[in-house]
């Protein structure tokens, strides 16, 4: 049976969920694929700590050892922070790799650089991963640009936040018992800042930005507030109203300007995004001739990412597979 290669660029929460969803599903994606898919490395930072790998998978710091297996064909990317994952991705692609990446920091300041560059040396890129985990928001929004024109989104794109506005509101707790509780079920990190204070929602926002319109609004003229000074009094107090405090990214073209906003809001039953609950993502998108779209799902933890990414794998090799049968 053909074998695609591949590497993991990773080993945190969804590098880890990533190798155990490819191994778990690997009947599944030799039907659709024809092929077996081998995870031949995986790249770490901390030599040290132990790992469940199979014998077979080379793993290392050394990146240049990453490229360097015979035959690779894919590269997933699943480092947190800008660098050096791009200087990676750049190398990858030169080197004639797809790659598929849930890194929303790195995407939305080098995506477009990142897909110039996949198209001049003829490879994919999937970042299905990088905007709300296991929704499949990009692939949906790229297949409506086809005809329609998207006019707006609003969208809930960031769980942990969801989650700790869901529990204050449901149970009476205070905002810092509530992030304990989602940093221990691993759906925010140590430093929670980027999630809490709404920068990983503006950073999605910013990618879903190049997709609509090709572009993005300054940064600097966006406005981005958190849910941390939200108080348990200000939600029980919407709660007896019927009202909800959500987290809501949104975008929208008057002109030539993008406006663009991130921070919470208070929402009624008629409210698009008002059930939406826990862990949760959803975007809503108003198009010029579908109309009013909603699609929703889980936005944080391992698996959600993992099976974005894994689908982003399987659209790319579908894809191939049909190019190679027309030719």
């Amino acid at each position: 049976m053909t074998v695609i290669k591949v590497a993991l660029l990773g080993f945190g929460t969804v590098g880890e969920g990533l190798y155990e969803s490819i191994n778990s599903h690997q009947q599944q994606l030799q039907a659709l694929l024809g092929a077996e898919v081998h995870i031949a490395g995986v790249l770490i930072q901390d030599s040290e700590k132990q790992r469940r790998l199979a014998e077979d998978v080379l793993v290392t710091t050394n990146f240049d050892a990453i490229l360097n297996i015979p035959d690779l064909q894919v590269v997933f990317e699943a480092i947190v922070g800008e660098d050096p994952s791009y200087e990676y991705l750049s190398k990858a692609i030169e080197r004639g790799c797809d790659i598929i990446t849930a890194n929303k920091v790195m995407f939305a300041k080098h995506g477009e650089e990142l897909l110039r560059k996949a198209r001049e040396y003829n490879v994919s890129i999937g970042y299905e991963a990088t905007v709300a985990g296991g929704v499949p928001v990009i692939r949906t929004i790229a297949q409506l640009l086809q005809v329609n024109r998207v006019e707006k989104i609003q969208a809930i794109l960031n769980g942990t936040s969801n989650f700790i506005l869901t529990e204050m509101r449901k149970n009476e707790l205070p905002f810092e018992t509530v992030l304990k509780s989602a940093q221990d079920l691993g759906y925010a990190e140590a430093d929670p800042s980027n999630d809490v204070e709404g920068f990983d929602a503006f950073y999605k926002l910013m990618i879903l930005s190049n997709l609509l319109f090709g572009k993005q609004p300054d940064w600097h003229e966006v406005k981005v507030e958190g849910i941390s000074e939200i108080s348990n009094h200000q939600i029980q107090s919407a709660h007896q109203k019927n009202e909800r405090y959500k987290h809501i990214a949104e975008i929208k073209k008057d002109g030539d300007q993008i406006i663009a906003s991130v921070g919470p809001a208070l929402t009624n039953e008629d409210h698009p995004l008002y059930n939406i609950e826990g862990v949760d993502n959803a975007i809503v998108i108003k198009a010029s001739l579908a109309g009013t779209i909603a699609i929703q799902g889980p936005g944080a933890g391992s698996y959600p990412t993992a099976s974005a990414m894994i689908e982003d794998f399987a659209h790319i090799f579908q894809n191939k597979k049909a190019a190679y049968a027309l030719t």
